[in-house]
Order: C-alpha cells, then sequence, then structure tokens
C-alpha cells in the first residue's frame, strides 16, 4: 500500500520545512521526509545569520544585489538576484511569524553584523548560532501543525518517474515526470511508496562529499544524485565554496565552523609567524570574498607548509567577543584555546554548494511536478560564489516561489497508482560493511587531493579514473544487495563527486570558486 499526500517535501531544513508550513497552512497534506532527525540538518549549524536589507537608512536593494553580482563573480542570474533580494524582507517577517528571534539592540532596531563581500551591515542573526535558533523555531510550528506528517529516520532512495513504469527515459526526453519516491523506512529495513501530487526536493548540500567539511555528515548530495539518475539537469557543480575558517582540530568530522561575521567583527588572519598576509592577496584583507580568503590561506599554507593558519581577534574587548560569540568561544575554550588571549587555529573545509539541481524562478526542476529548494537547487543567485548569509534567505524566498506555483499547479495533477512496489526480490544485505566503509573514504580522499580549492586537469583526470572503478563496483554492489542507507549515500556520493569533477574539466577558466592551474584566468 502508498502512502498519497498532497505533497512530498524530501529534506527537512530550512527550505524544506518553510515550504511544508506554507503548504500546511494551505489545507494541503504533507509528508515530510527526514533521513536522520529533525534538528540534524545543516542549517542548524549556520552561524552567521540571514542577509536582508532592513536598515533603510544606509542600505538599499541595489547595494545587495551590487554586493551578490560581484561576489559571484558575475555568473549569478540578475533575475534571480533581484527576486531574492527584494523578496527577503517579507521572508524575514514571516520567520519572525513562526518564532524565530533575531538579536535586537536596545533602541528595538535589529542587531546587524557585516560580513565578507557586504558593503553594508545586513546580517540578521541569534548569537553565532543563527541557524540553530531558526530550525527550533521552524521544528516546534512544524510539530503543532495537523496536516504535516513527519517521517524521521526515513532516506530516499528514488525519486519515481516513468522509468519505474517501463519506459525508456533519456536526456531528451521533454516530459520526465516525477510521482513521488521510493522511500527506505529504516526502523523497518523496507523501501515504501510515497505518492504525490508534488514532490519538493530539499535535501542541502554535498559536504560529506570531502574528507574536511563544516557540514553534517547527512550532506550527501542525495537529492541531486536522485535527480541527475533521473535524468533531470544539474549545473555549475564546479563552484564548492570552501570556507575559509573551520576550526582546525585534527580528528573532527564535521570542523567546526568559525564564522566569517568574526571577521566583520574585527578578527585578522595571520600565518604561524603571527604575520598579517591577506594585503599580498586583495585589497578587502581579511574580508575579502571567501574564494579569495580560502585560496589565499591555502597558499599560505603551502607556503610555509602548515597545516593551518591563526584568526586572531585578541585585539577586541574580551568581554564584548564572549557576548558576540558565546559558541565559538565555549567550544574553543573546551580544546584549550580562550579566544580572548588565543589566536585560533583555522583551515578551509568544503562549506557550501552554490551549483546543483537547475530551477527556474517558481522553483521548477526540468522534470515535471518537481521543484528543488535550497542549497539542493541551482536557481542562478549565487553564480560563481555565493556572498555570505545569502543562502537562508534565498531559501526561503524559493519555498515561498515554489508554494505559490505548486499551490495553482496541484489541482491539475492526478497520483499515478500503477507505480509498482519496490522490488529487491534476488538481493541480499551487504555481508561486508567494510567495503561500503572503504569505499566512501576514497571518494573523500580522492575529491579532497585532486576536486578541492586548486584544480588541474592532471588532477581531475586522475580522479575521473578512480571514481570511475568505485562508480562500477558500488553499481554492482546496489544491482545485488537490499539497499542501506550507507550503500545508497555511498552511490549518491560518487555520483556527485563525479558531477564535480566533470563540471570542473568542462570550465576552461579560472573563475568564482572553481581556481585551475591549467586555465589561470577568465575566458
Amino acid at each position: 500500500m502508498a502512502h498519497k499526500f498532497d505533497f512530498l517535501v524530501i529534506g527537512a531544513g530550512i527550505a524544506g520545512m518553510s515550504f511544508a508550513l506554507k503548504a500546511a497552512r494551505s489545507g494541503a497534506s504533507v509528508a515530510l521526509i527526514c533521513k536522520s532527525s529533525l534538528p540534524e540538518a545543516n542549517t542548524a549549524l549556520a552561524q552567521g545569520g540571514v542577509a536582508s536589507v532592513t536598515n533603510l537608512a544606509v542600505d538599499d536593494f541595489d547595494q545587495h544585489i551590487n554586493d551578490t553580482l560581484v561576489a559571484g563573480d558575475f555568473l549569478s542570474d540578475p533575475v534571480a538576484v533581484r527576486q531574492v533580494v527584494v523578496n527577503a524582507p517579507a521572508q524575514i517577517k514571516e520567520l519572525l511569524d513562526w518564532g524565530v528571534e533575531f538579536d535586537r539592540n536596545p533602541d528595538g532596531n535589529f542587531d546587524l553584523h557585516r560580513e565578507g563581500g557586504h558593503s553594508q551591515f545586513r546580517i540578521l542573526h541569534h548569537a553565532d548560532n543563527t541557524g540553530a535558533e531558526i530550525q527550533q523555531a521552524l521544528i516546534r510550528a512544524l510539530r503543532n501543525h495537523p496536516n504535516i506528517h513527519i517521517f524521521e529516520n526515513h532516506f530516499a532512495v528514488e525519486i519515481i518517474t516513468q522509468h519505474h513504469l517501463g519506459k525508456i527515459v533519456s536526456r531528451r526526453t521533454p516530459d520526465i515526470t516525477c510521482y513521488g519516491a521510493y522511500i527506505l523506512n529504516e526502523e523497518s529495513g523496507k523501501i515504501e511508496t510515497f505518492l504525490a501530487r508534488a514532490t519538493v526536493m530539499a535535501t542541502g548540500g554535498v559536504g560529506a562529499v570531502y574528507t574536511t567539511t563544516t557540514n553534517p555528515l547527512v550532506a550527501t548530495g542525495d537529492g541531486i544524485a536522485m535527480v541527475y539518475r533521473a535524468k533531470g539537469t544539474v549545473r555549475d557543480m564546479e563552484f564548492i565554496q570552501f570556507h575559509p575558517t573551520a576550526l582546525y582540530h585534527p580528528g573532527d568530522r564535521p570542523s567546526f565552523l568559525i564564522t566569517e561575521a568574526m571577521r566583520g567583527y574585527g578578527a585578522v588572519l595571520r600565518n604561524l609567524d603571527g604575520e598579517e598576509f591577506m594585503h599580498k592577496y586583495d585589497p578587502r584583507l581579511s574580508l575579502a570574498p571567501r574564494d579569495i580568503v580560502a585560496r589565499a590561506i591555502d597558499s599560505e599554507m603551502k607556503l610555509h607548509g602548515t597545516d593551518h593558519v591563526f584568526l586572531d581577534v585578541t585585539h577586541k574587548d574580551p568581554e564584548e567577543t564572549r557576548r558576540h560569540f558565546p559558541n565559538i568561544y565555549e567550544k574553543c575554550l573546551s580544546l584549550g584555546i580562550d579566544i580572548t588571549r588565543d589566536m585560533i587555529p583555522v583551515a578551509p573545509a568544503a562549506h557550501y554548494l552554490c551549483g546543483g539541481i537547475v530551477v527556474d524562478a517558481n522553483a521548477c526542476s526540468s522534470i515535471d511536478r518537481l521543484y528543488a529548494v535550497g542549497e539542493c537547487a541551482c536557481t542562478g543567485l549565487h553564480g560563481g560564489n555565493r556572498l555570505a548569509s545569502n543562502s537562508l534567505i534565498e531559501a526561503v524566498v524559493y519555498a515561498e516561489a515554489a508554494f505559490q506555483h505548486a499551490s495553482n499547479a496541484i489541482k491539475n495533477y492526478e497520483f499515478r497508482d500503477d507505480v509498482p512496489d519496490w522490488n529487491d526480490n534476488g538481493t541480499s544485505h551487504p555481508e561486508e560493511m567494510v567495503l561500503i566503509t572503504q569505499s566512501e573514504k576514497e571518494v573523500n580522499n580522492i575529491m579532497a587531493y585532486y576536486v578541492g580549492i586548486v584544480r588541474s586537469d592532471l588532477r581531475l583526470k586522475r580522479a575521473w579514473n578512480r571514481l570511475d572503478i568505485l562508480y562500477q563496483e558500488t553499481e554492482e554492489l546496489f544491482r545485488t544487495s537490499t539497499p542501506t542507507r550507507k550503500l545508497c549515500e555511498l552511490r549518491n556520493i560518487i555520483n556527485i563527486g563525479y558531477l564535480v569533477m566533470r563540471q570542473a574539466l568542462e570550465r576552461k577558466e579560472s573563475r568564482g570558486l572553481h581556481f585551475t592551474v591549467d586555465y589561470p584566468r577568465k575566458a
């Protein structure tokens, strides 16, 4: 027996949850699929905040638009940029209505931060754990809504299209349609059929493809991989943003993020000799966009043969530092680092994907009845590089756009009742989990060494050869095994690694987050 809902939302970060709340408010039935537990999403780790024009005395939409275009190396879609920036204030109000609390000054106005690439103070925040505040507020709203059915510890294996009805589907098929998804219930171990009038992909990013990442380890690119296998359009995967300042503490995975707001607050980058170095790379110094800062740190580490640099905030008032960054202060103190007296060891880590499932202004993908929102979607906002704190606001703006379009469109959609159950006849449980675990480590190392901050054709082709072997092995294992979450995640990170590598090879220039020694200039 299949589950049936008006909307199937796969992913429970800010994008998926905000869409679910909007859809449920209209009276629709919503299934929210969460591969782990609701609090474990990338949203909860976002320290910095949400970018929006709120201080009209000094800021305006045109400044925010220009900052976004500059950071994106002018590869951003101007229409998408304007859509997000202009609609941001309305979505900030909606977040407030859902119970999100942003820090305010004694006069009642928002206490705004400034981050790299922004020309004004426009970052709304909740101390240094804004994402956690948003996640918790939305979870409370979700659990109180009778139209939202939450499925925790459920993992999406494949989206359902005509392919599952016996039709041959290729990338040239003009009418690929999504009817729902096959979902693994981890408690029972069974794959269940979820049918929907419309499906929303909100599965987040791909950081777990790399050895070092600030993302939770659930960020395995599941939605992008599923859509790519279903012959949907995926673009700009070469633009992986490495956060310049992840706390360097070997063995930690994910890495603890040191928010960019700390550099906006006045922290300075130094090498291990205590010398500032950003003046060699950009006139904006430590407040340059993330791609420039990450490459500068990478260059300094290679120049001096070190595995980290320092972020120095010791010159600021200690009490003010503790008040602004309480979680960072406590985390570092637990490792014996008092950030008011000691410099913080930092190194770049995979942080954010600027590409993904291509969508239009309504968040519609190339597959009918399938929407994509949040980090898994390529809206055109980020171009070659995401401007700090634009991602959370993009998620809610496009969740609104998706809801407005889908709420009208689903009136014309019927459930597809002839979808067969998942067929796992002739398969068995994988006997050696060590094979899956080892293959995952191999993918991580391939991506870290060959498809990292600085690339070359030689490295990328080597990645291609290594990933191809892993792909063949894993597909054979998938065909003969009863699917498990770990096996499906391995399959997905191999798909994602291939997409990043292949699209990096195709870009014969250095642009935004993609830097290659073979083509060091813009085309």
